[in-house]
């Protein structure tokens, strides 16, 4: 089963909302994956900024990114039983056995999960377990695709840094 589904933003133009709201989803979600392709482990780890973020934490913190949305505020199940940090900045620590392969292997079961647990829901439908409180699913597809957005801009400026030292 191929990462992400075959449909392009600009093939869901003319479609329901629900349609084109999951076509940015996953091309954001495409996009930060691939943004360790080519890449080695020493690069995918380099740190370049001040924070924890690195080319691989940013992958590894959407995987958490998923599993708060698609997981904890869909199902109300706390962090600690999903198996999650307790918070963001926890998300983007890296630990030894974290390597290209599994942190992009965790991120495509986690989407796909993800898009399993929101297939049977309404845009209007209302998710019980966000620390917020209830929020319909549209409210937290345009909060994913906003972060995605972001964090894929930032894989962005750091992969053009470490493939141009």
């Amino acid at each position: 089963m191929p990462f992400l589904p075959a449909t392009a933003a600009e093939d869901v133009i003319a479609q329901p909302v629900r349609a084109q709201f999951e076509a940015f989803l996953d091309e954001h979600r495409g996009a930060l994956h691939d943004c360790l392709d080519g890449l080695t482990e020493e690069q995918a780890r380099r740190s370049l900024v001040p924070s924890r973020t690195t080319l691989l934490g940013l992958v590894k913190h959407a995987t958490f990114v998923e599993r708060v949305w698609f997981d904890e505020a869909v199902t109300g199940r706390p962090r600690t039983e999903i198996g999650i940090p307790a918070t963001p900045d926890e998300s983007f620590i890296l630990h030894d056995d974290d390597t290209i392969a599994t942190v992009q292997h965790a991120y495509r079961e986690t989407c796909a999960a993800s898009r399993r647990a929101t297939s049977s829901l309404g845009l209007d439908d209302v998710l019980p377990g966000n620390r917020r409180g209830p929020l319909p699913l549209r409210w937290v597809y345009l909060h994913t695709l906003r972060e995605l957005a972001q964090h894929c801009g930032h894989a962005d400026i750091l992969r053009e840094q470490l493939l141009h030292q």
